[in-house]
């Protein structure tokens, strides 16, 4: 409640009134506040709430600017809720104007509520998100309107439509409105597509020059690019369009991946569940996404062309992408090494060692003990593998 102000209910330059509510209660946080039983008033400007009558008549009321909204939702009513209220949560920014006083000066809450006990007259959901999205409150207007604007500030703020006429014009704005932002939506796109051919010129023009190392581009220069070209998603991705059959396709992108994930996959211990190959690759890709079918398709043919990773499937069913070195024994005796080291381990410590997911690391703990190289202890505190002492020397 400490972002609301106390104010004259005047209109203020390029502002105009979106739609208004009855025996609407505010809440500080999760609190309930006196304000209660008012008329809740939206604009395009701000939010304005006062005892029923008042606004109209131009007495002072409780203001917040929408500039403050940083995020909304509905909250849903409880399960044994009998009641018709209905409430919109406001998630507000720190208010940085001091020079304005408020019904609160202080509050530990970063969010109020708009409590509606008769429930929505108008959708005033749909109403805030457009108020926010329009952001009236930055559009700059010519001295004439501010002219005009300034010689009506004794008008009280609000004017209310009724009658057919008055909701026939209300439709028309909002279909006007609603008519600019396909527009600017549209402009908006256009410009993102053409700069995305300049940002794919720039980057093959990079990747050429590393190729062929023109310049004074160093080794570690070649790191940079291409950490930024694959954080960027823009490096020239293989499309099915390129190519004529599928298993060429497959080829080539089992290559991508390939080039891709060799070197996290050697950090993280050799193997990647699926799960992230999938995700880490249309990061990648940008615009260009998989489907998880080719996908999986593509690292079923990197055995067969020879490739540094390969899949591999558990006996569970689980199945990752892991280095072409690494066989059964060399994985269940590295993580047979790792649990004698640390004593112990569970699933959670080995994924967070690894810098894996929990499911692949139970996957690694499930295999050293099925061939005996680790033994578990399932107890209330969960489940924990010790090294297998049965089967080493006591000499």
């Amino acid at each position: 409640m400490n972002r609301f102000r106390y104010a004259s209910p005047i209109l203020i330059e390029n502002e105009y009134t979106l739609t208004t509510e009855k025996n609407v209660r505010l809440y500080d946080g999760d609190q309930k506040t006196a304000f209660e039983g008012g008329e809740l008033i939206i604009t395009s400007h701000r939010i304005l709430w006062g005892k029923p009558g008042a606004i109209a008549t131009g007495q002072t009321c409780l203001v917040l600017s929408l500039s403050l909204v940083v995020y909304m939702e509905e909250e849903s009513p409880g399960a044994f809720s009998f009641s018709n209220s209905r409430k919109i949560v406001l998630f507000l920014s720190e208010n940085v104007d001091d020079q304005s006083y408020g019904p609160q000066q202080t509050s530990v809450y970063n969010f109020i509520k708009l409590s509606f006990r008769d429930g929505y007259q108008h959708n005033v959901l749909e109403t805030l998100n457009h108020a926010l999205q329009q952001r009236a409150w930055e559009t700059k207007i010519s001295s004439k309107q501010i002219g005009a604007s300034s010689g009506n500030r004794s008008t009280p703020m609000i004017k209310l439509r009724t009658g057919i006429v008055g909701i026939e014009r209300n439709l028309q704005e909002k279909q006007k409105a609603a008519d600019e932002s396909i527009t600017v939506a549209f402009q908006d796109l256009s410009k993102l597509m053409t700069m995305a051919k300049d940002m794919v010129k720039l980057s093959q023009t990079i990747s050429t020059k590393i190729k062929e190392k023109q310049g004074d581009i160093t080794d570690d220069d070649t790191v940079k690019f291409k950490s930024y070209l694959l954080s960027l998603g823009i490096d020239d991705p293989v499309t099915r369009d390129s190519y004529k059959s599928n298993t060429q396709y497959y080829r080539e992108l089992a290559k991508e991946i390939c080039n891709l994930l060799r070197e996290p996959i050697d950090k993280m211990g050799g193997m990647m569940g699926m799960t992230d190959v999938f995700c880490r690759i249309n990061r990648a890709r940008g615009l260009e996404l998989l489907s998880p079918e080719d996908t999986l398709n593509a690292c079923k043919a990197m055995e067969t062309l020879n490739l540094p990773l390969k899949l591999y499937q558990f006996a569970s069913g689980v199945m990752v992408l892991q280095l072409s070195s690494l066989d059964d024994e060399i994985v269940t005796d590295a993580t047979a090494k790792l649990i004698e080291e640390k004593k112990s381990l569970t699933c959670d410590e080995l994924a967070t060692h690894l810098g894996i997911s929990i499911v692949l690391a139970k996957e690694r703990l499930l295999s050293a003990e099925k061939v005996a190289k680790c033994c578990r202890d399932d107890s209330i505190e969960g489940l924990r593998f010790y090294p297998n002492l049965f089967l080493m020397n006591t000499d």
